[in-house]
């Protein structure tokens, strides 16, 4: 599956600005929600190829809009990668747990976060 259309869900206007600057310089649609609860919506409207999820959000944290998109038969075909500055190895199996591809630790390396994408594609 080509991936075209990425969705940014992050509560930080600078890590939406940062992610979304790499991924349109290398032509992709890029679309931003600003909370977990937003984020399961726009998946569900967009219908992005792939997701790129903070994990520490108020409200729903981006574990559980994990669990919500990739449990949900309309969004469960969605590849998530999670991007949160959680790097204890725990974390990362519970957030692949939740349904996650992939996982990737803040500050982003550019270079990582294309790769991985590529990796899905």
């Amino acid at each position: 599956m080509a991936i075209k259309k990425i969705l940014v869900v992050d509560d930080s206007p600078t890590e939406r600005h940062i992610i979304g600057e790499v991924l349109t310089k290398q032509g992709y649609e890029v679309s931003f929600a600003e909370s977990g609860e937003l984020g399961v919506v726009k998946a569900k409207q967009d219908k992005p190829d792939l997701i790129v999820m903070d994990v520490v959000m108020p409200g729903l944290n981006g574990f559980q809009a994990t669990r919500a998109i990739t449990k949900e038969p309309e969004t469960a075909h969605i590849p998530v990668i999670l991007c949160t500055t959680k790097d204890q190895e725990t974390d990362k199996i519970w957030g692949l747990r939740q349904g996650a591809k992939d996982y990737l630790v803040k500050p982003i390396n550019p270079a990582e976060l294309l790769g991985k994408i590529a990796a899905l594609s």
